[in-house]
């Protein structure tokens, strides 16, 4: 079991929401907790949508600030998820 915690950011379809909730659910049977900002997270899932309209603006949008979350604390994860992570 983990003391981690965790945020899941949606953007996109309605599966990419359901999708978030297994995601979700996945981390908290893993011992991960939700947590309340971005700097208290220990993982950070963005779940994409190459569908919706300016989705993948909001995705590298966030990746730009992602990069200095991440470079203060190498341990981090960030995951990308959904389907412009295939694209």
């Amino acid at each position: 079991m983990t003391n981690g915690k965790y945020i899941v950011r949606t953007h996109g379809c309605q599966m990419n929401e359901h999708d978030s909730e297994r995601i979700a659910g996945l981390l908290e049977a893993d011992g991960y907790s939700v947590a309340e900002t971005e700097d208290d997270a220990n993982v950070i899932v963005l779940n994409t949508c190459c569908i919706r309209e300016n989705a993948d603006e909001k995705l590298y949008g966030q990746l730009g600030w992602l990069k200095q979350w991440k470079e203060a604390a190498p341990n981090r994860q960030l995951v990308v998820a959904g389907c412009l992570a295939q694209k």
